[in-house]
């Protein structure tokens, strides 16, 4: 057999063995209250200052639920935290659909983030490891995770499309009692995915050694520094849009029909930018400039146009940039730390995101109150220069420095790890 029909081979079983994890995501991705969301919490009582104060109160729950979560991932089931994160998710739809006040919103919330906290950083390892028990590199990951983020987007894109119609037709609070059985579906397709075993291959340590490794992962100085400090605000930039990018439209009375395709456009830049991740040169100093230049000029636009179509391009060019350097951020920071750690030390960074994503939130939802969502904008624009400068000083500046990756090694028949940490 020759080497060529093996890693054709290999490619197939790893896309056959993914498959559900793709069902599983594309039935998360259905969120048909989404698009529709501002305008619901508008008639239950939100102000532009308490959708900050709500974005902060499910902010809050990450960085108390994220390590843990890793934790949990990487020493019991990555699966199961997958699961017990779609459980989460339903809960939280199942009480903002049912809510008539601000205060019971803010418990909807609280669940959601326990659903994004349980999801952060352990899909991305459990992509990661088993595309590296699959074909013996993780030099597939961006291609895979960006299917997922394609399959994700997708779900996103239509539901939010179909959402916005069945607001208009019926009622805003329908589309989230709607979105219920495609979640509780998640669940049956991922108890049909069989999760990767590298993170148990190793002798199990003690969990107090496990959180000291983990810690000193994130926390060591070098490189890996400056890919966790990226990943946090490329990750702030992208959540506020967002969160807060239907309100530009609420600020120049935009007609409800026009939040689906703006939302629809939003949810597209996971598909697209999980397509580009693995096609962009970022080592280029020509494609680090490009995407510096255009995510400062989108964030720009956001501070001045009042105009629908150039405040959904702004945005949708803002995030879909920002989504190709998350994957190839990931990618990064995933070959620099072995798999026994990999869903904690991911889930360390999505806490550290939250923790700064809080107060941002606070502060961008009060100038938002006090002048308007577009002087608001001037906050992402500061970081937007920030995460341009981060990218560009890890792409060329510090090559030299990278820690070397995490490689698998095949020894009778099975792969072992090793440790880059």
């Amino acid at each position: 057999m020759t080497a060529t029909t093996t890693e054709t081979q290999a490619e197939i079983t790893l896309s056959k063995r993914l498959r559900p994890l793709y069902v599983a995501t594309f039935l998360l991705g259905v969120w048909l209250w989404v698009p529709v969301e501002k305008l619901f919490m508008n008639d239950i009582g939100f102000t532009p200052a308490a959708v900050g104060v709500m974005a902060a109160v499910y902010a809050a729950v990450p960085p108390i639920m994220e390590i843990p979560s890793g934790i949990l991932a990487d020493r019991w089931s990555r699966r199961g935290v997958l699961i017990v994160a779609s459980v989460a998710g339903m809960v939280s739809v199942l009480i903002a659909g049912a809510s008539t006040n601000v205060p019971m919103y803010f418990l909807s919330a609280a669940f959601l983030g326990v659903f994004f906290a349980m999801r952060s950083g352990t899909l991305e390892a459990v992509v990661y490891d088993t595309v590296l028990e699959e074909t013996g590199s993780g030099d597939d990951y961006e291609a895979r995770v960006g299917r997922v983020r394609l399959v994700e987007s997708v779900a996103l894109v239509s539901s939010a499309l179909i959402g916005g119609v069945l607001a208009n037709l019926t009622s805003l609070r329908l589309t989230y009692f709607l979105t219920v059985p495609f979640t509780a579906l998640s669940i049956v397709a991922l108890l049909r995915f069989r999760e990767p075993k590298l993170h148990k291959t190793e002798e199990r340590t003690s969990l107090r050694t496990h959180l000291a490794v983990t810690y000193r992962t994130v926390s060591r100085r070098g490189q890996l520094r400056s890919i966790v400090v990226l990943s946090v605000v490329t990750a702030l930039v992208m959540t506020t849009v967002f969160e807060f990018g239907p309100l530009w439209l609420v600020a120049i009375g935009a007609p409800a029909i026009l939040y689906g395709p703006h939302w629809a456009g939003l949810m597209s830049t996971f598909g697209l930018g999980g397509l580009l991740a693995g096609r962009l040169r970022f080592d280029q100093p020509v494609t680090v400039g490009a995407i510096a230049a255009v995510t400062v000029g989108a964030s720009l636009a956001l501070t001045t146009s009042r105009n629908v179509v150039g405040l959904t391009v702004a945005q949708i060019l803002l995030v879909l940039l920002l989504v190709a350097v998350s994957i190839h951020v990931t990618r990064l920071m995933h070959d620099s730390v072995p798999s026994t750690i990999r869903a904690g030390v991911a889930s360390a960074v999505g806490a550290v995101s939250w923790v700064t994503f809080l107060p941002f939130a606070l502060v961008f939802g009060l100038v938002s109150e006090r002048w308007g969502v577009h002087s608001a904008a001037w906050l992402v624009v500061g970081v937007t220069v920030v995460t341009g400068a981060l990218l560009g000083r890890i792409a060329l500046g510090h090559r030299a420095a990278t820690p070397a990756p995490a490689r698998p090694a095949r020894r009778g028949g099975c792969i072992a790890e090793g440790s880059a940490a």
